[in-house]
């Protein structure tokens, strides 16, 4: 299985089973290498919330590839609204496709679809996914602060590679995303939502540092766009 890395908090997960996309975010990104009519062929769509962010191009590649947009139920209608295929879930459910299971998480964050004339529109829940594929679990945290029950995750699922974002201002934190390793225990942390934007510029060095020193079981794999990680 073969994770590549489109910048800001974009994964495409390709195993024997499917090939899946984790929060498009493309259009507009301008650290994204890859761009929507790269992708012709997809399994699913997995979006985390309705930030701009990462609702991205999902609507769009639902619509050219056929794949379905998997997400909470409040953003899977609007998604459906739009004219895109769609699986509805919640956060705590689960779900077996035929690429792999699909479980859906909590996150601390919003979820606000911006609509015309400035106006939000409802979201549902943010989440985050557990995904197993091949025989091994993947987690994105979307966009979230730490919470305790990150140690449940972990204990419940043995992590193979979290993807957790190390931003700050909007979400976790170098400190607050190494704390969030040491309770995930996962094998390999992916960090992921810094440096799109100046307000959240970090120091990728700097979390793996921290990281090695305070969670030596978890390494630290840094891609940057464009990259690709084998599990």
């Amino acid at each position: 299985m073969r994770i590549h890395f489109h910048g800001h908090a974009c994964f495409e997960i390709e195993g024997q089973e499917g090939r899946i996309l984790i929060d498009p975010f493309l259009t507009g990104n301008s650290s994204a290498i890859a761009k929507p009519d790269d992708f012709t062929q997809l399994d699913a769509i997995l979006v985390t919330h309705g930030h701009h962010d990462h609702l991205g191009d999902a609507i769009y590649l639902s619509k050219r590839t056929g794949a379905p947009i998997i997400a909470v139920a409040e953003l899977a209608a609007y998604c459906q609204s739009q004219g895109a295929k769609t699986h509805a879930m919640h956060l705590g459910g689960k779900h077996q496709f035929p690429f792999g299971l699909v479980k859906l998480t909590q996150a601390l964050h919003g979820s606000g679809i911006e609509g015309p004339n400035g106006i939000i529109i409802y979201g549902g829940s943010p989440c985050g996914f557990l995904l197993q594929m091949e025989g091994k679990w993947l987690y994105h945290a979307g966009d979230t602060g730490l919470f305790g029950d990150m140690e449940l995750i972990g204990l419940r699922h043995p992590i193979d590679v979290a993807m957790l974002p190390i931003g700050d201002n909007y979400v976790m934190g170098i400190e607050e995303a190494v704390h969030a390793s040491q309770l995930l225990r996962p094998k390999v942390v992916i960090p992921m939502h810094y440096n799109t934007f100046p307000l959240i510029v970090q120091d990728v060095g700097e979390f793996l540092r921290i990281l090695q020193r305070r969670a030596p079981e978890s390494r630290g794999k840094v891609l940057n766009p464009g990259e690709t990680y084998e599990v």
